[in-house]
């Protein structure tokens, strides 16, 4: 007997806890940035989730699972790009971190948000409305979506003092292209472009 096959997913969600409070709390990715956020598969530790973190740690595990990997990443996001690559599938990166600063100053984002950004995108609800693209990661984010307030929804409106923003997110950046490093000599040029600027 031959097992069936389900049809293709209409979205994908890659969920990260940016401690640094400079992601988008919903980004819509193109092919290339799905594949590089794939194999970064980057979130932040904060005090109180492992022992000895006392302040925000950026980390990396490629493909979200880097342990459980017998290949090198660069197979996995290749894979992931031809399923994606022709289909009407949209790869959407979720940010539960912190919004208006970083962990410490800004607050957690609230999970009844969270839930409303996953629903809208779901229902078709963000297939409307206008996107803007965040600066250094070239994130595409939402103006609107139902039940959030729109002024969430560009982190660097959030911060009160928007050099220490640009600045943190710089940081932030040099951290994935740092990380990054290690794939670059088998890594597509494609997905090497999406890296943030």
């Amino acid at each position: 007997m031959t097992p069936s096959v389900g049809s293709n997913p209409k979205n994908i969600f890659f969920l990260t806890a940016d401690a640094f409070g400079v992601l988008p709390p919903i980004s819509r990715l193109t092919t290339e940035q799905a594949m590089y956020h794939f194999m970064s598969g980057y979130t932040a530790k904060v005090a109180g989730t492992e022992v000895g973190i006392t302040e925000p740690t950026t980390t990396f595990s490629a493909c979200f699972g880097k342990a459980f990997l017998p290949l090198h990443p660069a197979k996995y996001a290749k894979l992931l790009g031809e399923k994606i690559e022709g289909t009407d599938i949209k790869v959407w990166l979720i940010n539960t971190g912190w919004s208006g600063g970083s962990y410490g100053v800004g607050s957690r984002m609230k999970l009844a948000y969270t839930r409303s950004m996953i629903t809208a995108a779901l229902t078709g609800q963000l297939d409307n409305v206008a996107f803007e693209t965040l600066p250094i990661f070239d994130l595409s984010f939402p103006t609107a979506c139902p039940d959030v307030p729109s002024e969430i929804l560009n982190p660097r409106a959030t911060w009160a003092d928007k050099e220490a923003y640009d600045k943190t997110a710089n940081h932030l950046a040099g951290q994935f292209v740092k990380n990054f490093d290690q794939y670059a000599s088998e890594t597509d040029k494609t997905i090497l472009a999406a890296a943030p600027k």
